[in-house]
């Protein structure tokens, strides 16, 4: 009897406890709220403040078109609306706005606003070389935390995949909240590259070949992933850039009926302009690949597959070219072109090989109207914009047996095939002496096969889905 009277005192003192702690911290909540609220410049009747998270708004790549494309597309169904963007680019909103125009032929809708954000250097993995992801992730609140003071919106959308960032706007600024997610900050394969002890980009050697170090690794990695599955919970609606993502996003996440799939935009108009037979009616016998100098990218398996061509069909081959085009971001990747020059040397192939670095678009241009075979080598892609832009331009592809180009891009069953997969050096090189070995009217049907294909990756199929998609938090 006295223990139970004792147990019931203690649940009684618990509860009063909760109370004391949760009655005053919901209270300060609620003020938070009125009073950010009461800050916000006022709209018309009906009309909603939408913000997008996208700390590097000022970046020119595919996550960039998709922030502005979407921008473009929920002003022109919602006029009304004030739109803004939590950014810690220093530039003028003019400059910025310029620069959009300029690399993706957009014009930034009148009233768009930038909110700036002191806070964004947490966000640099550079601050974190052990933990990358649990540091990544606690900055990212922090980040999120600074955003809601300096406007709280109605909806909040996180164009970027900084997923920590959703419970800090449900819960704190009660808002709205969407996403759209180019690929998930941790995924069942990124587990199992550590539980097997498969050396890759984010998996260095020394935790994959040493027993413990792998197993401190694979629990760290499983912690972070529930973490990451609760708060993926906080989103109203999840947008995702393909099938490949989704699987894996519903896998963590959960809630398979409020996740769609958004391809994202690709510039298509002027790649499907250009001659498909190349400008003289002929392409050149050039391989080409275009991407950025960074590791996952897998340049190296590209010149080994050319290396093993050219070795193992040296008559059919004697006029081959490979040609690698990227962006280098400064010195690291840099070291990284220069090692690739060092593996040609090695593979003696320099004399065929040529690396083309920062190159404009009219040049790009150029060479996707020349190039007979375009080359991708990234494991788990999670879409491959530059694959379908090489499809559109008329490059024959050989892409990657993984990620977005297996499951969303090229079609490789014989009838209907629009491109080829591969995913070893043998692999490679066969598929390429497939496209060499082709007449001239079975590359001419691939081609306009693969060029159809790529119209549901245009913008427009992208803006119809992406509003489609945020109905309901609209």
């Amino acid at each position: 009897m006295g223990l139970l009277c004792c147990i019931k005192r203690e649940l009684r003192n618990s509860i009063w406890l909760a109370c004391i702690i949760l009655l005053p911290t919901i209270f300060v909540v609620w003020l938070l709220r009125k009073v950010l609220r009461a800050r916000r410049p006022p709209l018309e009747a009906g009309a909603k403040h939408v913000a997008f998270f996208h700390p590097y708004c000022d970046d020119g790549g595919g996550g960039e078109r998709v922030l502005w494309t979407a921008i473009a597309a929920l002003a022109e169904r919602y006029p009304g609306y004030q739109i803004s963007v939590y950014t810690g680019d220093t530039a003028a909103d003019a400059e910025i706005f310029a620069r959009v125009q300029q690399r993706f032929g957009l014009r930034v809708p009148d009233g768009v606003r930038l909110v700036r954000l002191r806070s964004r250097w947490l966000l640099d993995p550079s601050y974190y070389p052990l933990l990358t992801l649990l540091g990544q992730a606690v900055g990212s609140v922090l980040v999120a935390l600074e955003a809601v003071l300096r406007l709280l919106p109605d909806v909040y959308i996180d164009s970027m995949g900084y997923g920590f960032t959703l419970p800090v706007f449900r819960l704190l600024g009660g808002c709205r909240v969407g996403c759209y997610v180019h690929y998930p900050t941790i995924s069942s394969d990124m587990l199992e590259a550590v539980s097997v002890g498969r050396a890759a980009f984010n998996n260095r050697a020394q935790f994959a070949s040493v027993d413990a170090l792998r197993w401190m690794k694979l629990a760290y990695y499983r912690l972070f992933a529930q973490l990451y599955g609760l708060v993926g919970r906080a989103a109203h609606v999840v947008m995702v850039n393909s099938s490949w993502t989704r699987a894996h996003v519903v896998a963590i996440w959960g809630g398979e009926g409020r996740v769609s799939t958004v391809f994202p935009p690709c510039d298509l108009e002027r790649l499907q302009r250009l001659p498909a037979e190349g400008p003289n009616g002929r392409r050149r016998p050039c391989v080409l690949s275009v991407g950025q100098f960074r590791p996952e990218k897998n340049h190296s398996l590209q010149l080994e597959s050319f290396s093993r061509l050219l070795r193992d069909h040296p008559e059919e081959t004697a006029d081959l070219r490979l040609v690698l085009v990227g962006g280098c971001r400064g010195a690291a990747d840099q070291t990284r072109v220069n090692a690739l020059k060092a593996l040609a040397n090695a593979l003696g192939i320099s004399e065929r090989f040529e690396l083309r670095v920062n190159v404009g678009y009219d040049e790009l241009l150029e060479l996707f109207s020349e190039a007979l075979v375009g080359l991708h080598t990234m494991r788990d892609e999670h879409f491959g914009i530059g694959v379908v832009e090489m499809m559109a331009a008329g490059v024959v592809v050989v892409a990657h047996c993984s990620g977005g180009p297996l499951t969303d891009i090229v079609d490789t069953t014989e009838e209907s095939r629009t491109g080829y997969l591969a995913s070893s050096a043998r692999q490679y090189a066969e598929c390429m002496l497939a496209v060499l070995r082709a007449d001239t009217g079975y590359l001419a049907d691939l081609r306009a096969r693969a060029r159809k294909s790529c119209d549901r990756f245009g913008e427009k199929p992208f803006s119809d889905d992406f509003l489609r998609a945020c109905r309901p938090l609209l």
